[in-house]
């Protein structure tokens, strides 16, 4: 095969050779020219004529008579004007029609084998790819993809063995490709463009100059919940090879045109009355791609009565999952050419989703009448059922009804579509509360209730559980946190007996790919919180940041009632969460109970009063009538009169800040302006993730971050909750200690990598109103500076020192999210740091983010049976014992064996004193403390790279007890490398007791 060629054998242009080639010998494409390419219209009109006159010669006769000679010209200025008016996926899917003659732009395989004369014109499609294309002027770019003479794919090829990557590329398109240029221009011609290395594919499907959005194209590289971003390791071929040789093949990219691509267009009403369109022209991200195919193959073999759990993360685009899924299904037929199921049917909570629907399947069918929203009653939903609509859309609230429809209906099979089985927004009056509880009895009162009620997604399981033998039925059902019932009845069996997900795109690839928010990196308990404050209280280095009596005051707060934590919570507001998302940020409070919410309430309202404090106001969210005191409390009362319905809605306005919420909010609640949560509620499991996770929505490009302040958790019990569905915890470990910044602050000066002058003239760069020309070129050279010094490491050494940047910067922001630190330095530093990192590409090796105690550390949950897994920086962490009588003579004998090795192949003469010499750097070594809980948490392969910087520092200290011996060290990098790779694995066995 010709893809099967290694990095090694890649040359400078053989990258894009390989892949052209491809294309040609095994995907059946044809080899174009720049001679047949119009840069005027942007058109391949050798291919667009040939196949024209090849499928439709009667009508390209007529055309003929009617334009004579110029018939081509008019052709292409008809087609050119279409493509202006529509847009390329509309002119290839439907045609144009030219002085009343039809003309064909592109023919799809037909649903049956049936029809021979479709299927003929199918097959005679042009598939043709031009390298190096001279699109305008003397631009070029480095392959375009044309179906039928219509381009409709660019690419941009990076080679890493050149020193350049897709990055290159996607600074290519957004800095040297114009939007205007007709190639790119949006929705008229290409339809998606990629950036392509051999490790990794984004793609756009719209040019916008600097601001143009590139998603990642990537398969993902793991399996199940541990599956992060990027592309897996293939023997003999490239990790990108699934782009030419599957997304490219013919068949599937045909499909893709015809079944996926389509333009979305959202309307939005403004708070003035305005209506605002947006269109989007969506091409399929792989893992949509993906599972879309993956299900309809599964089906096709094995036909009806069958259950399929999705388990997608927020951030996954499971709207566009689900519409592209509903409407294959309706239309799916198996191998004998019958159609599987006579309706889809569509359970969801979204009011808004059959709306999507419609609109989404018209631009992908230009067909009407083929959702049916079911807002009446059962009789609606059995008239559909039995006239055969496609698709039908109902709520989870009538899932019984039908489930018994479908059930009563003989000789047809359905396909039953659930959106998201989770409690939504709407909240349950669980219980009416009695008058004189304490909050105490409330909360638990609402605890037990809670613990009780079957959430939706219990429900929906137990009418499955009546109906799952069913061969007419099929589910799919989608999720981003599954319970154990639920996976137990709705997954699949693995090879080993488990039940697993049908396919899943984790949490844990969602935050690498950016698509959502990891609400775990700035999580706080109360204990933590109140610690750093105190800590700074007592440091003298923290006095300028505010005065000792203000601080004082503060941690002297305990969270025991609510007035104080309300004082807590609308303080940190004011300081921290009010001035992120460019002022935009929103926060949530979760209470423990009703009576909780309605106190709550109050104390917010009057604390805001007595302060004085503008532009900040609260709703609140329960559900029923809570009796306090006296009185009777409502959600619409307390919120002055806006009704339940309309609570979501108005919150997302500027007048709202906080939200505090009593069992409603916690799940199905989409608000991406949420950057804090203040939790003051037992959370445990599943509703642990679903609670927190509101956070995790991204914002215009402008959230970075989110908070969490837990009065009631401990960080351990929110780790085990998300261990489930996202396998890199990261928490804070409750032993953040402020004042290591400025010990991080002197390490990363004394590197002599970075100087102050460029950290300064950075911040002054930045802070400048006006960014002109100059002011730009002068910040970047403050960062290239340093970023050329950084450029010259070692790969590991870049991986120490980027671990360290990270180290500072998390640390910076995490203790700002507690104390507003007023250190110039510091603030610079971070500043500078966050743009320097972005300079510095390295390929971290493994699973593992060599990190400090702030952030706990990546670790990859194994099943070796009952095990406690430790993070880098907890207490409890102790090395082994160490110095036994026995231990200490096995470990000399091995030293022996390393200084006869290194004698023999580099010519040495080292004797006893450089044995002693090895014994002692290791005996260092092994007494380092970070080295013990490195060698703890991580793979021998990761601890590697921790020790590598460690060892040279001990052998410069210890460099004068024998200079011959550790000179040689220092001198010889391949003696080095080698004394280092003898002692390594004694050392890694040594700390973890082994």
């Amino acid at each position: 095969m010709l893809s099967t060629i290694t990095p090694a054998k890649l040359k400078e242009n053989a990258f894009q050779q390989l892949i052209k080639e491809y294309l040609i010998k095994e995907n059946d494409y044809v080899e174009s020219s720049n001679l047949n390419y119009d840069k005027y219209h942007a058109l391949d009109t050798e291919m667009l004529f040939e196949f024209l006159e090849t499928t439709q010669k009667k009508t390209m006769k007529e055309l003929k008579n009617i334009y004579g000679p110029e018939y081509k010209q008019k052709i292409v200025k008809r087609l050119n004007e279409e493509l202006a008016r529509r847009s390329m996926i509309d002119v290839i899917k439907h045609g144009i029609k030219d002085y009343g003659k039809k003309l064909d732009l592109a023919y799809f395989k037909p649903p049956t084998d049936f029809n021979e004369k479709l299927n003929k014109l199918y097959n005679q499609n042009i598939f043709s790819v031009i390298d190096e294309l001279n699109y305008q002027d003397e631009k070029r770019i480095d392959v375009v993809l044309f179906l039928n003479g219509l381009p409709i794919i660019t690419m941009e090829l990076k080679n890493q063995d050149t020193g350049q990557d897709y990055k290159n590329a996607i600074y290519q398109y957004k800095n040297d490709r114009s939007p205007n240029e007709k190639l790119f221009r949006f929705k008229q011609r290409s339809i998606v463009n990629f950036a392509v290395d051999k490790d990794e594919v984004y793609m756009t499907t719209e040019l916008n100059g600097k601001d143009t959005f590139f998603l990642p194209f990537n398969k993902g590289k793991g399996r199940g919940k541990s599956k992060r971003a990027g592309n897996p390791e293939v023997d003999g071929k490239l990790k990108t090879h699934y782009l030419w040789e599957n997304i490219f093949k013919k068949d599937q990219l045909l499909e893709i045109l015809q079944k996926f691509v389509f333009i979305d267009l959202e309307e939005d009403i403004d708070e003035q009355g305005d209506l605002h369109k947006d269109e989007k022209l969506i091409f399929p991200r792989y893992h949509q791609l993906d599972v879309v195919s993956k299900i309809l193959r599964d089906v096709k073999e094995k036909k009806a009565g069958h259950k399929y759990l999705i388990q997608h993360s927020a951030g996954s685009g499971k709207t566009y999952s689900i519409t592209w899924l509903a409407h294959r299904l309706s239309s799916l037929h198996d191998r004998d050419n019958n159609p599987i199921f006579s309706s889809v049917i569509v359970v969801t909570d979204r009011v808004s989703l059959d709306q999507q629907l419609q609109e989404t399947i018209y631009q992908i069918d230009h067909k009407l009448g083929v959702v049916a929203p079911i807002k009446k009653d059962s009789h609606q939903l059995a008239d559909e059922l039995n006239s055969g609509t496609n698709i039908i859309i109902s709520t989870i609230q009538k899932f019984p009804f039908i489930l018994d429809k479908v059930t009563d209906t003989k000789d047809k099979n359905f396909a039953i579509v659930i959106d998201e089985a989770h409690s939504s927004t709407s909240g349950k009056n669980i219980l009416a509360l009695k008058e004189s509880l304490s909050l105490e009895e409330a909360a638990e009162l609402d605890r037990r209730a809670e613990m009780n009620s079957d959430d939706v997604e219990d429900k929906i399981n137990k009418e499955l559980m009546r109906v799952q033998s069913l061969d007419s039925l099929s589910f799919f059902g989608f999720t981003a946190t599954p319970k154990s019932s639920t996976l137990e009845l709705f997954g699949s069996t693995n090879q080993v007996g488990k039940r697993e997900p049908f396919h899943v795109y984790s949490m844990r690839q969602a935050i690498e790919e950016g698509f959502i928010l990891d609400v775990l990196e700035n999580y706080m308990t109360y204990k933590t919180y109140y610690r750093v404050n105190k800590k700074i209280e007592d440091d003298p280095e923290f006095e300028k940041s505010r005065t000792s009596k203000e601080i004082a005051r503060f941690v002297s707060l305990h969270p025991h009632n609510i007035s104080q934590k309300t004082e807590i919570m609308i303080e940190h507001f004011r300081d921290k969460t009010m001035h992120k998302i460019g002022g935009e940020a929103k926060a949530m409070l979760v209470t423990s109970s009703r009576l909780h919410a309605v106190r709550y309430k109050k104390a917010f309202d009057k604390y805001i009063k007595d302060k004085g404090y503008k532009n900040l106001k609260s709703l609140v969210a329960f559900s029923g009538t809570v009796k306090d005191d006296g009185f009777e409390y409502t959600e619409p009362k307390m919120n002055d009169g806006i009704t339940e319905s309309e609570t979501a809605k108005e919150f997302d306005k500027d007048e709202y800040q906080i939200l505090l919420v009593a069992n409603k909010y916690q799940t199905g609640f989409d608000q991406p302006k949420l950057h804090t949560m203040f939790v003051d509620k037992r959370l445990r499991g599943v509703n642990a993730v679903q609670t927190l996770s509101r956070l995790n929505r991204t914002y215009k490009g402008i959230k970075e971050d989110t908070f969490v302040l837990d009065f009631v958790n401990e960080a351990d019990d929110i780790k085990n909750a998300f261990e489930p569905y996202y396998d890199v915890t990261r928490l804070d470990s409750d032993n953040i200690n402020p004042n290591e910044m400025y010990t991080l602050y002197d390490e990363i000066m004394d590197s002599m990598l970075i100087n102050k002058d460029d950290i300064d003239d950075f911040a002054q760069c930045y802070y400048e109103n006006d960014s002109t020309e100059e002011i730009i070129a002068a910040g970047d050279n403050a960062l290239s500076h340093s970023a050329d010094r950084i450029r010259n490491l070692s790969k590991e050494d870049k991986l120490e020192f980027r671990s360290k940047m990270k180290r500072f910067i998390n640390l910076y922001n995490l203790v700002l999210q507690v104390h507003p630190i007023k250190d110039a330095d510091l603030h610079k530093m971070n500043i500078y740091l966050r743009f320097l990192l972005k300079r510095i590409d390295i390929e971290t090796p493994g699973n593992v983010d060599i990190s400090d105690k702030v952030v706990l550390e990546y670790y990859q949950l194994e099943n070796k049976g009952q095990q406690n897994i430790g993070l880098i920086g907890e207490e409890e962490l102790t090395g082994p014992s160490l110095g036994s009588g026995s231990y200490h003579e096995e470990e000399k004998e091995y030293l022996s064996v390393i200084i006869e090795r290194l004698n023999e192949k580099f010519q040495t003469d080292f004797s006893e004193s450089a044995k002693v010499a090895t014994e002692q750097m290791t005996n260092k070594l092994k007494n380092d403390d970070d080295l013990k809980k490195r060698a703890q948490a991580n793979s021998l392969e990761d601890f590697k790279i921790a020790v590598k910087k460690k060892f040279t520092d001990t052998v410069v200290e210890s460099y004068n007890e024998n200079t011959e011996f550790y000179g040689k060290i220092l001198n010889d990098k391949d003696f080095k490398e080698q004394l280092m790779e003898l002692i390594i694995i004694d050392l890694y066995r040594s700390l973890n007791g082994e």
